[in-house]
Protein backbone atom coordinates (compact mmCIF):
# COMPACT_ATOMS: atom_id res chain seq x y z
CA UNK A 1 0.00 0.00 0.00
CA UNK A 2 1.43 3.39 -0.98
CA UNK A 3 0.81 5.92 1.80
CA UNK A 4 2.07 9.35 2.86
CA UNK A 5 1.37 11.96 5.53
CA UNK A 6 0.51 15.56 4.62
CA UNK A 7 -0.29 17.80 7.59
CA UNK A 8 -3.25 16.12 9.32
CA UNK A 9 -4.04 13.85 6.39
CA UNK A 10 -3.17 10.26 5.66
CA UNK A 11 -2.92 9.92 1.86
CA UNK A 12 -3.45 6.47 0.37
CA UNK A 13 -3.06 5.63 -3.31
CA UNK A 14 -6.13 3.48 -3.94
CA UNK A 15 -5.03 -0.14 -4.64
CA UNK A 16 -6.76 -2.47 -7.11
CA UNK A 17 -8.53 -4.36 -4.32
CA UNK A 18 -10.48 -1.18 -3.48
CA UNK A 19 -11.41 -0.36 -7.06
CA UNK A 20 -15.18 0.12 -7.37
CA UNK A 21 -15.80 0.30 -3.63
CA UNK A 22 -17.67 3.35 -2.40
CA UNK A 23 -16.14 5.25 0.51
CA UNK A 24 -19.07 4.02 2.61
CA UNK A 25 -18.24 0.40 1.73
CA UNK A 26 -14.55 0.90 2.48
CA UNK A 27 -15.27 2.31 5.93
CA UNK A 28 -18.20 0.07 6.86
CA UNK A 29 -17.48 -3.27 5.17
CA UNK A 30 -13.74 -3.40 4.47
CA UNK A 31 -12.42 -1.64 7.57
CA UNK A 32 -15.54 -2.34 9.68
CA UNK A 33 -15.25 0.98 11.48
CA UNK A 34 -17.75 1.89 14.24
CA UNK A 35 -20.83 3.80 13.09
CA UNK A 36 -19.97 6.73 15.35
CA UNK A 37 -16.54 7.05 13.75
CA UNK A 38 -17.96 6.92 10.21
CA UNK A 39 -20.56 9.52 11.16
CA UNK A 40 -17.85 11.82 12.53
CA UNK A 41 -15.80 11.50 9.32
CA UNK A 42 -18.92 12.42 7.34
CA UNK A 43 -19.86 15.40 9.52
CA UNK A 44 -16.31 16.77 9.59
CA UNK A 45 -15.82 16.23 5.83
CA UNK A 46 -12.64 14.43 6.85
CA UNK A 47 -12.32 12.30 3.71
CA UNK A 48 -11.25 13.59 0.29
CA UNK A 49 -10.56 12.04 -3.09
CA UNK A 50 -7.87 13.74 -5.16
CA UNK A 51 -8.00 16.74 -2.84
CA UNK A 52 -11.78 17.26 -2.94
CA UNK A 53 -14.38 16.43 -0.25
CA UNK A 54 -16.95 14.12 -1.82
CA UNK A 55 -20.12 12.14 -0.92
CA UNK A 56 -19.53 8.77 0.73
CA UNK A 57 -21.42 7.12 -2.14
CA UNK A 58 -18.52 8.03 -4.48
CA UNK A 59 -16.73 4.97 -5.84
CA UNK A 60 -12.97 4.64 -5.60
CA UNK A 61 -10.81 4.04 -8.66
CA UNK A 62 -7.34 2.48 -8.70
CA UNK A 63 -4.71 5.21 -8.55
CA UNK A 64 -6.95 7.82 -6.88
CA UNK A 65 -5.53 9.53 -3.82
CA UNK A 66 -7.75 8.94 -0.80
CA UNK A 67 -7.07 11.42 2.02
CA UNK A 68 -8.34 10.92 5.58
CA UNK A 69 -7.83 13.40 8.41
CA UNK A 70 -6.45 11.10 11.12
CA UNK A 71 -3.48 13.01 12.55
CA UNK A 72 -5.52 15.45 14.60
CA UNK A 73 -3.93 16.44 17.90
CA UNK A 74 -5.46 14.78 20.95
CA UNK A 75 -4.29 15.06 24.54
CA UNK A 76 -2.05 12.20 25.70
CA UNK A 77 -4.58 11.08 28.28
CA UNK A 78 -1.75 10.58 30.80
CA UNK A 79 0.94 12.83 32.22
CA UNK A 80 4.22 12.56 30.25
CA UNK A 81 6.90 11.18 32.58
CA UNK A 82 10.61 10.92 31.67
CA UNK A 83 11.21 7.16 31.89
CA UNK A 84 13.82 5.45 29.73
CA UNK A 85 12.20 3.00 27.28
CA UNK A 86 13.39 1.11 24.22
CA UNK A 87 11.38 1.72 21.04
CA UNK A 88 11.43 -1.40 18.84
CA UNK A 89 9.37 0.01 15.95
CA UNK A 90 7.66 3.29 15.16
CA UNK A 91 5.96 5.05 12.27
CA UNK A 92 3.14 7.60 11.95
CA UNK A 93 0.51 5.03 12.92
CA UNK A 94 1.84 2.87 15.72
CA UNK A 95 4.78 2.10 17.94
CA UNK A 96 6.12 -0.96 19.75
CA UNK A 97 7.91 -0.62 23.07
CA UNK A 98 10.11 -3.08 24.98
CA UNK A 99 8.58 -2.86 28.46
CA UNK A 100 10.96 -3.24 31.41
CA UNK A 101 10.05 -5.06 34.62
CA UNK A 102 8.44 -3.30 37.60
CA UNK A 103 6.45 -0.99 35.35
CA UNK A 104 2.67 -1.19 34.86
CA UNK A 105 1.34 -0.84 31.32
CA UNK A 106 -1.02 2.03 32.20
CA UNK A 107 -2.18 4.00 35.27
CA UNK A 108 -4.99 2.69 37.45
CA UNK A 109 -5.84 6.23 38.56
CA UNK A 110 -4.78 9.82 37.85
CA UNK A 111 -2.28 9.86 40.72
CA UNK A 112 -0.27 7.05 39.08
CA UNK A 113 2.25 8.68 36.74
CA UNK A 114 5.00 6.05 36.65
CA UNK A 115 3.79 3.62 33.96
CA UNK A 116 4.69 2.62 30.43
CA UNK A 117 1.88 4.80 29.08
CA UNK A 118 3.38 7.83 30.82
CA UNK A 119 6.77 6.97 29.31
CA UNK A 120 5.24 6.70 25.83
CA UNK A 121 3.56 10.09 26.29
CA UNK A 122 6.94 11.60 27.17
CA UNK A 123 8.53 9.96 24.13
CA UNK A 124 5.87 11.49 21.87
CA UNK A 125 6.20 14.86 23.61
CA UNK A 126 9.95 14.92 22.94
CA UNK A 127 9.22 14.35 19.25
CA UNK A 128 6.67 17.16 19.19
CA UNK A 129 3.76 14.78 18.62
CA UNK A 130 0.47 15.18 20.47
CA UNK A 131 -1.52 11.98 20.28
CA UNK A 132 -3.64 9.98 22.70
CA UNK A 133 -1.67 7.07 24.15
CA UNK A 134 -3.57 3.88 23.20
CA UNK A 135 -2.20 0.50 24.29
CA UNK A 136 -3.56 -2.36 22.17
CA UNK A 137 -2.71 -5.07 24.69
CA UNK A 138 -1.11 -5.22 28.13
CA UNK A 139 1.58 -7.02 30.08
CA UNK A 140 1.69 -7.64 33.82
CA UNK A 141 3.79 -5.20 35.83
CA UNK A 142 6.68 -7.67 36.21
CA UNK A 143 6.48 -9.14 32.70
CA UNK A 144 8.88 -7.68 30.15
CA UNK A 145 8.77 -7.41 26.36
CA UNK A 146 6.94 -6.05 23.34
CA UNK A 147 3.78 -3.95 23.74
CA UNK A 148 1.91 -2.37 20.82
CA UNK A 149 0.49 1.18 20.91
CA UNK A 150 -1.66 2.99 18.34
CA UNK A 151 -0.93 6.65 17.54
CA UNK A 152 -4.31 7.67 16.09
CA UNK A 153 -7.92 6.48 16.27
CA UNK A 154 -8.02 4.74 12.87
CA UNK A 155 -4.99 2.57 13.54
CA UNK A 156 -6.32 1.97 17.06
CA UNK A 157 -9.66 0.61 15.81
CA UNK A 158 -8.00 -1.56 13.15
CA UNK A 159 -5.40 -2.96 15.57
CA UNK A 160 -8.10 -3.72 18.15
CA UNK A 161 -9.99 -5.67 15.49
CA UNK A 162 -6.84 -7.55 14.52
CA UNK A 163 -6.14 -8.49 18.13
CA UNK A 164 -9.73 -9.68 18.57
CA UNK A 165 -9.47 -11.66 15.34
CA UNK A 166 -6.17 -13.27 16.44
CA UNK A 167 -4.28 -11.60 13.60
CA UNK A 168 -1.58 -10.23 15.90
CA UNK A 169 0.76 -13.08 16.81
CA UNK A 170 2.33 -12.78 20.26
CA UNK A 171 4.98 -15.26 21.36
CA UNK A 172 6.33 -15.30 24.91
CA UNK A 173 9.23 -17.15 26.45
CA UNK A 174 9.05 -18.39 30.04
CA UNK A 175 11.00 -20.43 32.55
CA UNK A 176 8.92 -23.03 34.39
CA UNK A 177 9.65 -25.53 37.12
CA UNK A 178 9.96 -29.17 36.10
CA UNK A 179 10.08 -31.18 32.92
CA UNK A 180 6.91 -31.05 30.83
CA UNK A 181 5.55 -34.41 29.71
CA UNK A 182 5.04 -33.23 26.11
CA UNK A 183 7.39 -31.22 23.89
CA UNK A 184 4.40 -29.31 22.52
CA UNK A 185 0.91 -28.88 23.86
CA UNK A 186 -2.19 -26.73 24.25
CA UNK A 187 -3.82 -25.69 27.51
CA UNK A 188 -7.50 -24.90 27.03
CA UNK A 189 -8.97 -23.98 30.40
CA UNK A 190 -11.30 -21.15 31.37
CA UNK A 191 -9.90 -18.48 33.69
CA UNK A 192 -11.83 -16.48 36.28
CA UNK A 193 -11.23 -14.38 39.39
CA UNK A 194 -10.20 -16.01 42.66
CA UNK A 195 -12.79 -14.77 45.13
CA UNK A 196 -10.36 -15.42 48.00
CA UNK A 197 -7.62 -13.16 46.61
CA UNK A 198 -7.96 -9.61 45.15
CA UNK A 199 -5.44 -9.98 42.31
CA UNK A 200 -5.14 -13.71 41.77
CA UNK A 201 -6.86 -15.57 38.93
CA UNK A 202 -7.69 -19.28 38.75
CA UNK A 203 -8.93 -21.96 36.41
CA UNK A 204 -12.71 -21.86 36.69
CA UNK A 205 -15.57 -23.52 34.74
CA UNK A 206 -17.46 -20.22 34.91
CA UNK A 207 -14.51 -18.13 33.76
CA UNK A 208 -13.56 -16.73 30.35
CA UNK A 209 -12.31 -19.01 27.60
CA UNK A 210 -8.50 -19.13 27.46
CA UNK A 211 -6.13 -21.01 25.14
CA UNK A 212 -2.34 -21.21 25.49
CA UNK A 213 -0.05 -23.13 23.12
CA UNK A 214 3.42 -24.04 24.41
CA UNK A 215 6.63 -25.59 23.10
CA UNK A 216 9.63 -26.66 25.15
CA UNK A 217 12.88 -25.23 23.76
CA UNK A 218 15.30 -26.30 26.52
CA UNK A 219 15.36 -28.35 29.72
CA UNK A 220 18.09 -27.97 32.33
CA UNK A 221 18.55 -31.32 34.09
CA UNK A 222 20.60 -29.73 36.86
CA UNK A 223 18.11 -27.00 37.84
CA UNK A 224 14.97 -28.92 36.77
CA UNK A 225 13.84 -25.83 34.86
CA UNK A 226 12.34 -25.78 31.35
CA UNK A 227 12.42 -22.83 28.97
CA UNK A 228 9.36 -22.70 26.76
CA UNK A 229 7.68 -20.59 24.09
CA UNK A 230 4.01 -19.71 24.58
CA UNK A 231 1.55 -18.38 22.01
CA UNK A 232 -1.83 -17.03 23.07
CA UNK A 233 -5.13 -17.37 21.25
CA UNK A 234 -6.74 -15.26 23.99
CA UNK A 235 -5.46 -12.52 26.28
CA UNK A 236 -6.80 -13.15 29.78
CA UNK A 237 -5.23 -11.58 32.85
CA UNK A 238 -2.33 -13.76 34.11
CA UNK A 239 -3.21 -16.34 31.43
CA UNK A 240 0.21 -17.95 30.96
CA UNK A 241 0.91 -17.86 34.69
CA UNK A 242 -2.41 -19.50 35.60
CA UNK A 243 -2.32 -22.08 32.81
CA UNK A 244 1.23 -23.29 33.47
CA UNK A 245 0.61 -23.42 37.21
CA UNK A 246 -2.57 -25.44 36.59
CA UNK A 247 -0.59 -28.25 34.95
CA UNK A 248 2.01 -28.34 37.73
CA UNK A 249 4.68 -26.16 36.09
CA UNK A 250 4.50 -22.67 37.64
CA UNK A 251 6.73 -19.92 36.32
CA UNK A 252 10.07 -19.49 38.03
CA UNK A 253 9.88 -16.48 40.35
CA UNK A 254 6.06 -16.37 40.27
CA UNK A 255 5.32 -16.81 43.97
CA UNK A 256 1.65 -15.86 43.48
CA UNK A 257 1.09 -19.05 41.50
CA UNK A 258 3.49 -21.45 43.21
CA UNK A 259 6.82 -20.57 41.65
CA UNK A 260 10.02 -20.42 43.70
CA UNK A 261 11.68 -16.99 44.19
CA UNK A 262 14.89 -18.00 42.42
CA UNK A 263 14.76 -14.77 40.40
CA UNK A 264 13.36 -11.33 41.31
CA UNK A 265 10.20 -11.57 39.15
CA UNK A 266 8.11 -14.08 37.22
CA UNK A 267 10.29 -15.34 34.36
CA UNK A 268 8.07 -14.25 31.47
CA UNK A 269 9.05 -12.13 28.46
CA UNK A 270 7.00 -11.12 25.40
CA UNK A 271 9.71 -11.96 22.88
CA UNK A 272 8.10 -11.87 19.42
CA UNK A 273 5.31 -9.76 17.90
CA UNK A 274 4.22 -10.10 14.28
CA UNK A 275 1.28 -8.80 12.23
CA UNK A 276 0.32 -7.18 8.94
CA UNK A 277 0.41 -3.40 9.35
CA UNK A 278 -3.23 -2.21 9.24
CA UNK A 279 -2.44 0.87 7.11
CA UNK A 280 0.58 0.01 4.93
CA UNK A 281 -0.25 -3.75 4.77
CA UNK A 282 3.46 -4.54 5.22
CA UNK A 283 4.59 -7.39 7.48
CA UNK A 284 5.87 -6.21 10.86
CA UNK A 285 8.04 -8.70 12.76
CA UNK A 286 9.64 -7.63 16.02
CA UNK A 287 11.92 -9.42 18.49
CA UNK A 288 12.25 -7.79 21.90
CA UNK A 289 15.71 -8.14 23.50
CA UNK A 290 15.93 -9.30 27.11
CA UNK A 291 16.32 -6.46 29.60
CA UNK A 292 17.19 -8.18 32.88
CA UNK A 293 20.48 -7.52 34.64
CA UNK A 294 21.63 -10.01 35.73
CA UNK A 295 20.09 -12.05 32.91
CA UNK A 296 17.21 -14.42 33.61
CA UNK A 297 16.91 -15.99 30.15
CA UNK A 298 19.42 -17.46 27.74
CA UNK A 299 19.22 -17.28 23.93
Amino acid sequence: METAKTNNYLNIVVPEIWDGLSIEQLLKEFWKLPRKMIHQYRMDKSIHINGQPIPFSTKLATGDTLSISVFTEKEYGVLPTPIDIEILFEDEHLLIVNKPANLATHPNDTSDTYTLANAVAHHLQKKGEIAKVQHIHRLDKDTTGAILFAKHSLSGVLLDQMLEGRKIKRTYTALVHGKLAQQKGTIHKKIGRDRHHPTRRRVSPSGQDAITHYEVIHYNEKTKISQIYCRLDTGRTHQIRVHLSSIGHPLVGDVLYGGKPIVHRQALHAKFLSFIHPITLKKVEIEAPYLDKPAIFEG
